[in-house]
């Protein structure tokens, strides 16, 4: 039986909640922990991978979002893209951004975010600088997640996996896409090794891709049925959305 909580209004919401992809949700024991700590790391050149994979937990998770980001990582990766959000189903609308001055700060912010049972989940986005997270700061992170309901996704570019208190750690990176009809932007894809799970086996790897459509992750062949020689990188949202300006981070 998966055991649940109790949301605001007063329903229940379970506290695991399904991929749609059945390796991954079986390696995870039934699929990903609300009230928990995740952790993304993605290389620097990276950046719109380990976003877009962080926004991916966060729209899985539901409720509204909190993304806090250390100015330094912002610098790095550049602004969250719109268009890049909405195409794997998280709204832009009502995602709360904010950009603090060093890690302490973004770190002291994520614990008062995460005691807001208000919030589905909190994005903590730091430079990869080891130094910014220590145990005791992953711990008091990974207790206000659990007490609170609240789930915590820790992003880190460039960042080398340290120990802290994440419940799953994950590597990601970018993976081909496969374009759809009349060569439409194909899905978001990625590389994903699940490097750490608490209590569980590890290790394992997929390359799987965001299918907007069924709203869930799957084998990134499985598509629309396009065959494998058309894939290309995967679609940058850095590129204009319509006639607006270019916008930062691939997904």
């Amino acid at each position: 039986m998966i055991e649940r909580r109790r949301s605001l209004a007063g329903e229940q919401v379970p506290s695991v909640v399904t991929t749609g992809h059945r390796s991954i949700d079986h390696a995870l024991g039934g699929g990903v922990m609300r009230g928990r700590m995740h952790e993304v790391l993605a290389e620097r050149g990276d950046a719109g991978s380990g976003s877009g994979f962080a926004a991916l937990l966060a729209r899985l998770i539901g409720g509204e979002a909190l993304w806090l980001a250390e100015e330094a990582a912002w610098r790095q990766a550049g602004a969250l893209c719109p268009a890049g959000l909405a195409a794997i189903g998280l709204d832009p609308g009502p995602l709360i951004v904010a950009v603090l001055s060093d890690a302490a700060a973004v770190l002291r912010a994520a614990v008062d975010g995460l005691r807001c049972p208000a919030l589905g989940g909190v994005v903590i986005e730091l430079a990869g600088d080891p130094r910014a997270l220590d145990l005791t700061a992953s711990r008091r992170l990974a207790l206000a997640a659990e007490t609170h309901g609240v789930t915590a996704i820790l992003l880190r570019m460039g960042g080398q996996a340290t120990p802290n208190a994440a419940q799953t750690r994950w590597r990601v990176s970018a993976a081909p896409s496969v374009p759809l009809a009349a060569n439409a932007p194909g899905h978001p894809a990625w590389n994903v090794e699940l490097l750490r799970q608490r209590g569980r086996p590890d290790g394992a790897q997929w390359r799987v891709e965001w299918n907007r459509e069924q709203g869930r992750l799957c084998d990134w062949y499985e598509g629309d049925g396009a065959a494998l020689p058309g894939a290309v990188a995967a679609v940058s949202v850095d590129r204009p959305a319509g006639a607006g300006t270019p916008l930062r981070r691939a997904l």
